[in-house]
């Protein structure tokens, strides 16, 4: 079996395209305080974590634009990613056991800069016209959680009111997508809409039907013997 995830990926464009059309429409609002520009990597530096719709369309995107030494390059690059972001989220669950602030926590992880394996020599984005959601919308006012967040290079001050972009909602949607996915392909692992990756992760993962828990019966068989 394989599985065809086409017509999923077309809702993802057209909630990408949505998310373009709204940081556009700020961005136009406050010309002098959205200071997103070429050149600015300030969010190639930032920790986020992507669906699986978001995971499998960058993987998918990423197989085929990249071939040869010039792929072996940017896995490397993401396996190194993956190792540092690893250990930090690794050195965030053992704070958390031993009970201290999550609140803090977040924050201090929000504060981490790793840099992403798609940001080349250039300073410019290997995949840009297929960049996550999170990437689309950085250096707009964003809601999380309820509250407000910016990135600290706009010109956006504290205490003012703005036009945001509700991340939760955005999140809501990806998450929804993904359910359908799982459940339209029949996967064995019906909790794996709720697994979220790093970029790094997404790019160096094989989104094969064994991994996708859509492999056939009779290839398990093969597989155990």
């Amino acid at each position: 079996m394989k599985f065809d995830p086409g017509e999923f990926f077309k809702t993802y464009e057209g909630l990408a395209q949505k998310a373009d059309e709204a940081f556009l429409r700020i961005k136009q609002a406050y010309p002098s305080e959205v200071v997103c520009e070429p050149g600015c990597t300030d969010c190639c530096f930032a920790l986020f974590d992507l669906t699986l719709i978001e995971a499998m369309y960058l993987n998918h995107q990423f197989n085929v634009n990249f071939s040869g030494e010039e792929r072996s390059k940017l896995l490397e690059k993401a396996n190194q990613a993956d190792r540092k972001i690893y250990k930090r989220k690794r050195d965030a669950y053992r704070q958390t056991q031993k009970g201290e602030d999550e609140t803090r926590i977040v924050e201090e992880m929000a504060k981490e800069r790793i840099r992403c394996p798609l940001l080349n020599e250039s300073d410019r984005c290997d995949l840009y016209p297929y960049r996550p959601i999170a990437c689309r919308i950085y250096g707009a006012p964003l809601s999380i959680g309820g509250q407000g967040r910016t990135c600290g290079k706009t010109g956006f001050q504290a205490g003012q009111q703005y036009t945001t972009i509700n991340m939760d909602a955005i999140h809501d949607q990806l998450m929804r997508i993904s359910a359908e996915m799982v459940k339209e392909m029949g996967s064995r692992h019906v909790k794996m809409a709720d697994v979220l990756v790093p970029v790094s992760m997404a790019l160096i993962t094989d989104y094969n039907d064994e991994y996708l828990g859509i492999a056939s019966a009779e290839a398990d068989s093969e597989q155990e013997e």
